[in-house]
């Protein structure tokens, strides 16, 4: 697959799986042996890809990912992200609050033969959980 390919596929992860809900994309683009390094842990699988996807769009209904830049290289798609939503569901054992988060992550990703195989994440999770009133701000 070309570098493009792989990008394109990246951001129907992000536009159709994470802010639509539609957990088809996943079984299309995801390889079933994934494994990916995340705030949450380790996420092997395609199961529980989609669990956690579901528990986030849970947690924050109204979420929504913008992709910020998009380079690619070789088999790795690197995306500069936005993650936007409201609240309204427990997340990571916190209560729904009500309160908007605004954070910002990059994700790195391997493709081979069209599907993700790797992630790696960094996501702004102390932001978020002072955002959500978790963590007091300093």
């Amino acid at each position: 697959m070309s570098i493009e390919e792989n990008k394109a596929r990246q951001r129907r992860v992000f536009e159709e799986a994470l802010n639509k809900g539609n957990m088809a994309v996943v079984d299309e683009v995801i390889d079933t042996n994934y494994i990916s390094e995340s705030p949450q842990g380790m996420v092997k699988g395609t199961e529980a890809m989609k669990q956690g996807f579901a528990n986030l769009r849970t947690a924050f209904p109204d979420i929504t990912f913008t992709v910020e830049d998009m380079i690619a290289e070789e088999d790795k798609v690197v995306s500069r992200i936005t993650c936007k939503g409201t609240h309204n569901g427990e997340f990571m054992g916190i209560a729904p609050t009500g309160k908007k988060m605004n954070i910002n992550g990059i994700i790195i990703t391997r493709w081979v033969d069209g599907k993700e195989v790797e992630a790696w994440e960094v996501i702004d999770m102390l932001g978020m959980m002072q955002q959500l009133g978790a963590i007091p701000k300093q």
